[in-house]
């Protein structure tokens, strides 16, 4: 456990204050499911890397985005299809890439191709693949560099490419903007399907709109 709890020693204060249950039930049935629950039990949802890796909370707290809703069928995943069956989300990278749960595995999704690849098996190794390659796993040094020079990316915000990456987008200040972290994810979710249902040299269209 030192690992979830360097993760947490480094994170900010919790995001909701929300008392969570010791009982299974709800979205809190799977092996997985449940490490997340006793990570958030410990700290309910925080930043961390200056805000580059968001870690929900779970409750229901009103006005604050909660793993219940961001995992809700009608808020994003919807833009995924099937592309988002079966996962679980629990944290996001500056970009909008989502951390979730797969069955037995802890897997990084793509925003912009709707792909998982496994990166662990236990949210302990999670952890420690974040802590030790924390530069690519929640893209902290451009968030960083970003907020250097244009303030601080809002609660609720991530930062979106003006060119997608997947599509030849740098990974550079120039090709970033500030977007809610629903309204990216909804855009990149149709561009995900775009990439998978067109074929080879199609034009692909992508719009934010916040």
């Amino acid at each position: 456990m030192k690992a979830i709890s360097k993760l947490i020693s480094i994170g900010g204060e919790a995001l909701a204050t929300t008392v969570l249950p010791d009982a299974t039930g709800g979205p809190w049935s799977s092996p997985l499911e449940l490490e997340v629950l006793a990570m958030l039990r410990r700290r309910n949802g925080f930043f961390a890397f200056e805000g580059a890796l968001h870690v929900l909370p779970a409750g229901g707290q009103p006005a604050v985005m909660t793993l219940e809703e961001w995992n809700s069928s009608h808020l994003w995943r919807h833009e995924y299809a099937d592309l988002a069956d079966g996962l679980f989300f629990f944290a996001e990278d500056a970009f909008g890439n989502q951390f979730c749960l797969r069955e037995d595995r802890v897997c990084l999704f793509d925003a912009e191709t709707g792909q998982a690849e496994v990166i662990g098996s236990s949210i302990k190794e999670w952890a420690n693949q974040v802590l030790s390659n924390y530069e690519f796993l929640t893209g902290f040094p451009l968030f960083h560099e970003w907020q250097v020079v244009h303030g601080r990316v809002p609660a609720g915000s991530r930062l979106v490419p003006l060119v997608p990456f997947v599509l030849g987008g740098e990974y550079s200040l120039s090709n970033l903007r500030v977007a809610g972290a629903v309204s990216g994810m909804r855009a990149r979710g149709n561009l995900a399907r775009q990439i998978r249902d067109l074929p080879d040299g199609a034009q692909i269209e992508f719009k934010v709109v916040d």
